[in-house]
């Protein structure tokens, strides 16, 4: 696997594209459908393929271990947030030199942010002409199984489900009256039984999985979940299911500006026009491959650096520092004062940066959490509380001043404290956002946002924060002259 982020070189946007695909879905959520996914992935990396892996939905944290296990960096699928055409070509990119790839969906099926259905999974499966496996909770079900899974066949009769995994199966009893029902009234394959285990189980934290990066002793699980899939699945199937998807994925022929610029704005042998610090750590992980390729794009070196352990901001030009879990190592963040005070020093003197959520968390003056209080680094008139509710989850819609209107989602467990008097970037459509009016407090040449971006739907916003960097960066030349 490459270095962590580092640019994905892709070939033109074609018309058509052979790739052996699948779908995993499930009944509904905490079905067991990522603990499939993750064993599926490593079984098929342990067998030599190159699995490319997919998440439906905005998450940052199963993509992380769908990532450890393929080996692979896994990419986002949000009709939300993306669009359908963004959806097809994030696909298509990324998929061009997989042996297989992996797309797991989230929630139920058929759930969607809508009735209609248009954002959920089953619409994925449709898009990308893909097969769903469906897993099923089978605890304290026998033949009412059939019911299920007939119901979800009959739903979207267009919706290819082709085979069931049956999860939390109790017993060979058990699974032998599974799957008698299934023959009988469902005809359809059973790919797979799981058993009830405790080394199925991946540790979660309020967020969601912790994520992979942050713990190197939870590698081990990935193997343990990989050996019970491998033992109780059958995998050549599921190979085989993934080469018979439709052959052709026809995706229409226009010019993607995130993935494929065009070659006149961008000479590639030109060196980056500025230079971009990314803190990459335990504390901050929340990025989407696509917003980084963007930036770049848009003339931007990346420069990764790390919160706990650099002792001084590396030589750049401006900053993107994305969510995490600033909260969880608050000692840390705290105790790298040096660190603090350089970011402080270079905002105060007008250096651009744009901040999302656990980014927006460390700019502030403090984090409290659990009776303690953390200063951090104080540019933000505001102070941070964690709380053990959901203080905002779900889908948002921004409009910035101009009535451009821009998608992300928003999902924390802070609150704003003692906020002073501040002017905004974005009025919330949909969300809640900072005060439940507005998100993107604007303090000098900073943004920060509790909404998480994403560049292939957010319009100009790589281009416009590179832009505003070398604005700010030749005004501190021009200054540097004059003295």
């Amino acid at each position: 696997m490459n270095q962590p982020y580092t640019r994905t070189v892709y070939g033109q946007s074609g018309s058509c594209l052979t790739a052996p695909r699948v779908v995993i879905s499930a009944a509904h959520g905490r079905s067991g459908k990522t603990t499939v996914s993750i064993g599926l992935c490593a079984a098929l990396a342990k067998r030599g393929l190159k699995v490319q892996p997919f998440k439906k939905g905005p998450d940052y944290i199963d993509p992380s271990w769908l990532t450890a296990a393929a080996g692979s960096y896994c990419r986002n699928l949000d009709l939300f947030m993306m669009g359908q055409d963004g959806v097809k070509k994030t696909f298509v990119t990324a998929s061009r030199s997989a042996d297989i790839n992996i797309i797991e969906g989230n929630k139920g099926l058929y759930d969607s942010v809508d009735i209609d259905g248009e954002n959920s999974t089953a619409n994925i499966s449709r898009i990308l002409k893909s097969p769903v496996i469906l897993i099923v909770d089978s605890a304290r079900m026998t033949r009412s199984i059939a019911a299920l899974v007939n119901g979800y066949k009959n739903f979207e009769p267009d919706i290819n489900i082709v085979g069931v995994i049956l999860n939390n199966v109790s017993g060979s009893r058990h699974e032998a009256k599974l799957r008698a029902a299934l023959e009988r009234y469902c005809k359809i394959d059973v790919l797979g039984c799981l058993p009830r285990s405790s080394q199925l189980n991946i540790p979660e934290r309020h967020l969601g999985l912790i994520p992979q990066k942050e713990d190197s002793e939870l590698m081990p699980a990935i193997e343990n979940i990989r050996k019970i899939v491998e033992t109780n699945v059958n995998i050549d199937r599921i190979i085989e299911i993934a080469k018979n998807a439709p052959q052709e994925l026809r995706v229409a022929s226009c010019e993607f500006k995130v993935l494929n610029p065009k070659p006149e704005t961008r000479n590639p042998k030109l060196k980056p026009e500025v230079r971009i610090g990314v803190p990459l750590d335990k504390a901050f992980s929340f990025y989407y491959l696509e917003n980084l390729d963007a930036l770049r794009d848009a003339g931007a070196e990346i420069v990764f650096f790390d919160t706990l352990e650099d002792k001084k901001l590396p030589d750049v030009d401006g900053l993107y520092i994305g969510g995490g879990f600033p909260e969880m190592f608050m000692d840390e963040l705290e105790a790298n004062a040096s660190l603090r005070r350089d970011i402080h020093v270079a905002i105060e003197a007008g250096m651009p940066v744009y901040a999302e959520c656990g980014g927006l968390m460390y700019l502030s003056r403090s984090i409290s959490w659990d009776g303690k209080i953390k200063k951090m680094v104080g540019v933000l008139p505001c102070d941070i509380e964690m709380t053990k509710r959901v203080q905002a989850h779900g889908y948002v819609v921004l409009q910035d001043a101009d009535g451009r209107e821009i998608k992300g989602h928003e999902f924390h467990y802070s609150r704003f404290r003692n906020l002073g008097d501040v002017k905004f970037l974005y009025k919330v459509i949909r969300g809640k956002g900072i005060d439940g009016k507005n998100d993107g407090i604007i303090y000098k040449n900073v943004i920060a946002s509790y909404a998480h971006l994403h560049a292939i739907g957010s319009s100009q916003w790589a281009e416009e924060f590179v832009e505003l960097i070398g604005e700010a960066r030749g005004e501190k030349q021009r200054y540097r002259v004059a003295v």
